[in-house]
């Protein structure tokens, strides 16, 4: 998909993860990438969600687009299996949760409260990446298999935004 004339189709990317806890740091791994690679898009803003960051939810507005990364533990399936939830989904998915703490967000809850904020704005066109994990020990780096398939993601997000033309 191309887009032409004036208007402008705008992406924001949320990574979600704690970059101390091993493998779950893997929606902030693909952040990073995606900057090195995207450093020159106008089009595309990247969030880095960490574990913290419920006030980026405001920055949304204006965003035709939402791509959100994140781990997912218990699965059942071997680590690094990489899952993309379909549309549907996604729009279910968001709900009131009265656990949510202002510094502890995971993509469903971002999900909800953006919903709130955006209003009439919210995107129809939102896309989740989830990748298997189990290690969410306290250490810093990931194991090899979770990176490699923070790296496919990266490609998939590349691939997807080259579709549509910077500014």
């Amino acid at each position: 998909m191309t887009m032409t004339g004036s208007t402008s189709h705008r992406i924001a990317i949320m990574g979600f993860g704690n970059p101390v806890r091993s493998d779950d740091a893997v929606g902030t791994y693909v952040i990073q990438q995606l900057q090195r690679a995207l450093s020159d898009r106008e089009d595309v803003s990247l969030f880095d969600m960490g574990t913290s960051a419920f006030e980026v939810l405001f920055q949304l507005k204006g965003h035709q687009q939402i791509i959100l990364v994140d781990a997912v533990v218990n699965t059942g399936d071997p680590i690094g299996t990489l899952y993309r939830v379909p549309a549907e989904e996604v729009r279910k998915a968001p709900q009131d949760d009265p656990m949510v703490f202002l510094h502890s967000i995971k993509w469903d809850q971002a999900l909800s409260y953006a919903k709130k904020l955006m209003q009439d704005e919210y995107p129809e066109d939102i896309q989740v990446y989830l990748i298997a994990i189990d290690n969410t020990r306290l250490e810093v780096g990931m194991s090899e298999v979770v990176q490699q398939a923070g790296d496919r993601v990266v490609e998939y997000i590349l691939e997807e935004v080259t579709w549509i033309a910077s500014p």
